[in-house]
């Protein structure tokens, strides 16, 4: 009866994340009757798309097909007809992070904390509310990681010959949704970089911990990766992602004669290196974004009372004429983020010793983790593995970007270290030491309360100029130049 509660208790916890996630998304989507930062782009390409009108995009199509399908459900091209399929998937995405954090470690609590910190991420939250494309990148990103993470747990044929089974089909699944992500944007690519590098990394280390394969209860399904047939990784996967991206080019090819498929593929390369490194007032540099320093403007409205519509048409308000302000940030969720990547140094540091401590004295010996923990398991190495690993693969290669970037690229790499944080703060509620219990619970209510407080500025709601003051001069670089201080504590060989 206690499991059965449990259980119960648990799919009940990720109906309310849904719930909140949906209501925030589609709470006043049409406030603002205007295209508001790339729906410029986006939302006009996914009309296009309905109207059969040829044009240039320099992103691959999916992302403004689903857009256009948006457009086409709804029946008229205004603002909540664009941004409502948005707003749906982005109610996904806790979610598919709750599935991930599971497939992880197995543990229901880290599946609701990871899917309650996403729920309470400002810029996913931001993304979702307008016809942008980085929420579907996310949802064909982390569904291709959920499905691969499910393949791995499951019982087939020995792995060692080329799957055929029900292992098989999951993993095919996960690689059409990896093709999915890179046909929303290239970027897509990290999903897959990240999911290559923690397969290396499990082959490289997987004898150092035979003695994981005695205890299959504890047995985390990322060990599995060693069993993968080679050639269904290094072709399987490739070549399916490949045909996925092929056969989506087609119907943009056909809407647009005359330009074939590598003419397209270099039109879009030489788009973004045209693009230069301060293209626009809101690049910011790779390394400031795991600190938060440069957020975006979306929207920026003054008003004298609530009963002017919005956008307000017409020359601004004098100076200390309005009352209201409306503005848009797209930004992270502060406690969030700076915890998160706390966290994934805190996790690469650990995982550093742990890789040595096994070199140095062997599989038998184990340095006792330094994570709070009741118990050590073989998912202390592994799981930190998975996180930083993939980490790394959505961040480090924005490093060779010479375009102008912005803090939405971050985005992959940022649903990592939220699963990173999820996860030691789940073992932290877990450990007998007290002070550890209520430094976790600390973390947690601290994100929530700063995303309620931060709430106005991802929703655009009215606030007063001072109270808009607080929150957005909060960050260091919200209305000045860009700090040049970390250019110089960057080593020049990133």
């Amino acid at each position: 009866m206690q499991l059965f509660n449990r259980h119960k208790l648990f799919w009940l916890g990720l109906l309310a994340i849904w719930l909140l996630s949906l209501g925030l998304r589609f709470w006043g989507l049409s406030r603002f009757n205007t295209l508001v930062f790339d729906e410029v782009y986006f939302a006009r390409f996914g009309n296009d798309y309905v109207a059969n009108r040829p044009f240039f995009d320099a992103h691959p199509p999916l992302g403004k097909y689903l857009i256009g399908l948006g457009i086409w459900l709804h029946g008229q091209f205004e603002p909540f007809g664009y941004r409502w399929l948005n707003a749906l998937v982005g109610s996904w995405l806790p979610l598919l992070v709750a599935g991930i954090a599971y497939q992880l470690s197995r543990r229901r609590s880290h599946a609701l904390i990871a899917g309650l910190l996403a729920a309470a991420d400002g810029l996913l939250l931001v993304e979702s509310r307008y016809a942008l494309i980085n929420v579907y990148l996310l949802l064909f990103g982390l569904l291709g990681h959920w499905l691969f993470l499910i393949g791995l747990g499951q019982k087939g044929l020995p792995r060692w010959r080329f799957p055929l089974g029900r292992q098989s089909r999951t993993l095919s699944l996960s690689a059409i949704c990896f093709g999915g992500a890179i046909a929303v944007k290239w970027s897509g690519l990290g999903f897959l970089l990240g999911l290559y590098l923690t397969w290396l990394a499990a082959i490289a280390l997987g004898y150092l911990d035979r003695r994981s394969n005695r205890d299959e209860l504890a047995r985390p399904p990322l060990l599995n990766l060693r069993q993968l047939n080679p050639l269904f990784m290094l072709l399987g996967i490739p070549a399916i992602a490949a045909a996925v991206y092929g056969l989506v080019a087609i119907p943009h090819l056909q809407q647009n004669p005359g330009i074939g498929f590598w003419e397209l593929q270099k039109q879009m390369l030489g788009y973004h290196e045209a693009i230069g490194p301060k293209a626009h007032p809101y690049c910011s540099p790779w390394y400031s974004w795991p600190l938060l320093l440069r957020p975006i403007s979306y929207f920026y409205q003054q008003a004298r009372s609530l009963a002017e519509p919005m956008p307000v048409l017409g020359p601004p308000l004098p100076s200390g004429a309005a009352k209201l302000v409306y503005g848009v940030y797209a930004t992270g969720n502060p406690v969030l983020w700076w915890c998160s990547t706390l966290v994934m140094l805190g996790l690469l540091v650990f995982l550093l010793r742990q890789i040595w401590q096994r070199l140095k004295n062997g599989s038998e010996v184990v340095e006792r983790s330094a994570l709070p923990s009741q118990r050590e398991s073989p998912a202390d190495l592994w799981i930190p593995l998975y996180l930083v690993l993939n980490y790394a693969a959505n961040l480090l290669p924005w490093a060779k970007v010479g375009r102008c970037l912005f803090l939405y690229h971050y985005m992959p790499a940022a649903i990592f270290s939220f699963l990173g944080l999820a996860w030691v703060c789940d073992r932290a509620l877990s450990s007998p030491r007290s002070w550890q219990r209520g430094l976790g619970i600390t973390v947690i209510f601290a994100a929530l309360i700063a995303f309620v407080f931060w709430l106005p500025v991802y929703l655009g709601l009215p606030i007063s100029p001072q109270q808009f003051s607080w929150r957005v001069l909060f960050y260091p670089a919200a209305q000045k130049e860009f700090p040049t201080w970390l250019q110089n504590w960057i080593p020049n060989w990133l």
